[in-house]
């Protein structure tokens, strides 16, 4: 169980209310899922057997990253894209401020099954998802970057606004990083390729994603979602690690550029930088989250080459 200060517990009978008030009837069990590390979620069992899970915002006046504002907005919004273009996704049942509430799914994360699966299922199942993350790509936006900002005109500057708000960050909460301000920069032009905002989940690993009867069931949790280069979504789709045929089959591509392995790098990089940070507000502590600082402090050099 990964616990976090921005989580926060709601009683039986807050939660009974709010199941009452979303579907009429009340609650019959709920037990909270505790693989998230950013809200607090729950599986709710209402008194005429439907499931929904429950994601409650973190607490008034908990630190948060730039970033992290509203991100339940975020999540909303791109549940409602998602679905509209017939991508598997929970239906959103109860949209608030600091509530998510939505059906239920019926299978387990991948991340879960994994070990149970052959080479060749884990290989077709790489496909499916590359098919359906080319599907979330068609989705267009009317800015670059976050929903909840920053964001802008161009992806150049919407990224580099991405970066030094993640920077600033780090200096708001004691974090001490490398200068990768001119590693950026001199990349910058690079992200001038991108001219048009696409969907991008951003959160893409395989705990986010659902299997059930040996398929994609389900794609969670895109509160990371933004606006930008599709390539971005490679940094979680093939977490810390390369990309795979089987994924690049069924998304449509064969390889990359120079150009677009470095910007593959940046995207990597800024995620580095998001992974190093948001452990001190959360109050992660330990030795094994000592290792992961470690292990992307490493992988933050090599990327930006420094």
């Amino acid at each position: 169980m990964v616990d976090s200060l921005t989580k926060r517990r709601l009683s039986a009978a807050a939660l009974d209310a709010l199941v009452r008030r979303a579907l009429g009837v009340p609650l019959a069990a709920h037990v909270e899922l505790t693989d998230g590390m950013f809200n607090t979620a729950y599986r709710l069992t209402a008194a005429d057997g439907r499931e929904t899970v429950l994601k409650v915002a973190p607490p008034p006046g908990v630190p948060l990253l730039t970033y992290e504002r509203d991100l339940m907005r975020t999540e909303a919004l791109a549940f409602e894209l998602m679905a509209a273009h017939g991508l598997p996704v929970p239906e959103v049942l109860l949209h608030e401020d600091d509530f998510l509430l939505m059906t239920a799914l019926r299978g387990e994360p991948w991340s879960a099954a994994r070990p149970r699966l052959t080479d060749a299922e884990h290989g077709a199942l790489r496909r499916e998802l590359g098919t359906i993350v080319r599907e979330l790509h068609t989705i267009r936006g009317d800015v670059f970057g976050y929903v909840q900002g920053p964001n802008a005109a161009t992806w150049r500057e919407a990224f580099t606004g991405m970066v030094d708000a993640v920077l600033a960050d780090a200096d708001r909460f004691g974090v001490e990083l490398p200068d990768v301000r001119p590693a950026v920069a001199a990349r910058g032009h690079l992200l001038d390729e991108v001219t048009e905002p696409v969907l991008v989940h951003f959160d893409l690993w395989e705990a986010n994603v659902f299997l059930a009867d040996g398929h994609v069931e389900g794609i969670i949790d895109p509160e990371r979602a933004m606006f930008g280069d599709p390539l971005a979504e490679i940094a979680t789709v093939a977490l810390f690690t390369d990309l795979d045929d089987d994924y690049k089959a069924g998304y449509g591509i064969e390889g990359f550029t120079a150009a677009e392995e470095t910007r593959i790098a940046l995207y990597r990089a800024y995620l580095c930088l998001v992974m190093i940070v948001e452990g001190v507000p959360r109050g992660y502590a330990g030795e094994e989250r000592e290792a992961h600082v470690r292990f992307f402090r490493e992988k933050l050099a090599e990327y930006l080459e420094l």
